[in-house]
């Protein structure tokens, strides 16, 4: 009786399954997003930025990709599992070569049993750098941990005056990179200046599913509606039990999603900050930069002062504080692998940091092309390349990641293709 339950319940949930097909022509575009400066970069369809992608769970994801540049190009869809089908996900050089000129290739995404916040976007040339990227939903078709009326998306993004290519070939020209001047991006709220976004529409009494996605390549974001309470109810496209916050502290990458309940009364409006921070750019005191935007309430309604307390006294999300919903026992572990960050000093004094003692470079063969090729030889770490630092891991092996970080700058970390059990963190 159970087996026929499960078989019918799965036959009733690929009955609601879509297949969503979007066309994707990627192409430069020139316009001016941070207020100042007018520049190249890459949109899709000639927009920039282009419109999210929602999907519900179990649906077939189709991106059809042009590609209109002078150089090759891939997509990410980041943080899909992609399990059974890693040829889709994007990493050029890793699990595909790149999207020639002028050529086209067509990524089918499975969303499966996955649900919530992610976002697309580029995986070539560091593209994502220069707009390639946008937010993707997937909704769940079950009841969500705790009810709303309505959702938003919220993205924050570092943008710089020109373009990745060519300011990390001035970069490298240099005899000292000391000299150069600010390398500080300005931050996007919603796709445009930071400091000019469209105003957030609340209305009094009603719940909203914030869903907050920093689509950053290096700055970090931190993000607060003053005189608001958030509840946490997911982070990284995993449903977590309810968490109030004050604020949240997000890195390039992450998603949250929060629930804000609006004020009874549209008697006033309401200030939302936004802080973007780095330690890792010549920023010539440019760290931090903070934008402001408004939570409109009624037109013409005067804006609540509040107060802010510094942040050592509000309450951030923390790895260790923030539980999954479907929450499961400490997995017993087959292998581990300690990694130690180092920086690396060029003679022009520019950094790099690498996991381990050897700087990454990309192969000349995919990856994936190489371990599906080479026969028994695939399970030998060398095959791939001497400066891939590649592990070589059994199929279903639970493998314990402990990541040393001994520089004072903040990193986060994403692991393609799997969710993670954090078990513990500290000094």
């Amino acid at each position: 009786m159970l087996r026929q339950f499960i078989v019918f319940a799965a036959v009733v949930f690929n009955c609601f399954a879509a297949r969503v097909e979007l066309n994707w022509d990627v192409g430069y575009v020139f316009g001016i997003r941070d207020g100042f400066t007018y520049r190249r970069a890459i949109g899709v369809n000639g927009e920039l930025p282009f419109p999210p992608v929602h999907v519900t769970q179990g649906d077939t994801l189709v991106i059809n990709v042009h590609n209109s540049l002078d150089v090759p190009t891939s997509i990410h869809a980041h943080g899909l599992l992609n399990n059974g089908t890693n040829y889709y996900d994007g990493p050029d050089m890793v699990t595909q070569c790149g999207i020639p000129p002028g050529e086209s290739f067509t990524y089918v995404l499975e969303t499966k049993n996955q649900f919530g916040t992610f976002w697309i976007h580029g995986h070539t040339r560091h593209q994502e750098v220069d707009g390639l990227h946008t937010p993707l939903i997937i909704h769940s078709r079950k009841q969500p941990v705790v009810d709303y009326d309505e959702e938003l998306i919220m993205t924050f993004e570092d943008w710089f005056t020109t373009e990745f290519a060519v300011r990390q070939a001035y970069i490298d020209s240099l005899e000292d990179i000391r000299t150069l001047t600010s390398n500080f991006p300005k931050a996007l709220i919603n796709g445009y200046d930071g400091n000019k976004t469209a105003p957030i529409k609340f209305v009094p009494g009603k719940k909203y599913r914030l869903r907050v996605i920093c689509m950053s390549i290096n700055n970090w974001f931190k993000f607060r509606i003053p005189g608001h309470t958030m509840t946490l109810i997911e982070a990284d496209g995993v449903e977590s039990m309810p968490l109030e916050v004050d604020g949240l502290s997000m890195g390039p990458g992450q998603r949250y999603s929060v629930i804000v309940t609006a004020h009874d009364s549209d008697e006033f409006n309401y200030m939302y900050n936004v802080t973007s921070y780095s330690d890792a750019l010549v920023s010539q005191g440019l760290t931090p930069m903070v934008y402001t935007g408004l939570i409109n309430y009624r037109d013409g309604a005067p804006v609540k002062t509040i107060q802010s307390p510094a942040d050592e006294q509000l309450v951030w999300p923390e790895e260790t504080a923030i539980q999954v919903l479907d929450k499961q026992a400490e997995l017993p572990v087959d292998r581990r692998i300690e990694l130690t960050m180092k920086k690396f000093t060029y003679t022009n004094q520019e950094h790099l940091t690498t996991l381990g003692t050897t700087l990454y470079k990309p192969v000349l063969v995919p990856t994936l092309y190489t371990a599906l090729s080479m026969g028994d030889l695939a399970a030998n770490s060398s095959v791939y390349g001497p400066q891939t630092n590649a592990y070589v891991l059994k199929h279903l092996d639970v493998v314990e990641v402990v990541i040393n970080n001994p520089e004072r700058v903040d990193h986060t970390f994403h692991f393609h293709g799997h969710n993670v059990q954090v078990i513990e963190t500290g000094p």
